[in-house]
């Protein structure tokens, strides 16, 4: 068998969808390095900062690890931004639905707000609420996002700082993406950790 009986789902059987669930997971393993080659594609967008989207994101992920960040915590500061290219309206939230089954929910959450909580820097520059993060306030995860964007996103335009290259974080993405998703003991529900090492 190389392809399905069926022309609609509802005609599948049992030898089929046993057959599209081991390409699947196949499939799947390769999550890590596609996402590797979409952050190289990030060279390629729009930019008009001193720095590429590349760039910005290899120094976001330097920062989070000289911080003494956590894995979770590195590799989402590398990949917040992975959606500009494919979603750049909503870039925060195609990124966190990237991240969640994989890492802390306290990590997927920051992701998906950091666009809101980023506009306190350029929001009144650009006719948007500055305090848009505001509406999230007294949220369990709100400090880590605001400490996110301060110390990791919104610095992280800077082309004479001392980035590490891609190839230093790729193992890293790929321990996160083989992990089983959504597994109870990785998403944690209410947990935190520090992003800053004590």
């Amino acid at each position: 068998m190389d392809r399905v009986k069926f022309t609609a789902m509802k005609d599948g059987d049992k030898e089929d969808y046993d057959f599209l669930t081991h390409h699947e997971v196949e499939y799947t393993k390769g999550t890590a390095d596609r996402l590797l080659q979409a952050l190289v594609d990030l060279d390629e967008g729009l930019s008009g900062y001193q720095v590429t989207r590349l760039a910005h994101s290899l120094q976001s992920a330097t920062r989070a690890e000289r911080d003494g960040a956590d894995t979770d915590w590195i590799v989402a500061a590398l990949l917040h931004d992975i959606g500009d290219i494919y979603a750049p309206y909503n870039h925060d939230e195609y990124a966190a639905a990237i991240l969640r089954p994989f890492v802390r929910e306290q990590v997927a959450w920051v992701v998906e707000k950091h666009g809101d909580f980023q506009l306190v820097y350029y929001g009144e520059h650009i006719g948007a609420n500055p305090d848009k993060r505001d509406a999230y306030a007294g949220h369990a995860y709100f400090d880590d996002c605001a400490t996110f964007c301060e110390r990791w996103d919104q610095s992280s335009f800077d082309p004479a700082y001392d980035t590490m290259p891609l190839s230093h974080f790729a193992n890293r993405v790929r321990e996160v993406f083989a992990r089983t998703p959504y597994d109870p003991a990785v998403t944690r529900p209410g947990a935190r950790s520090p992003l800053v090492a004590g």
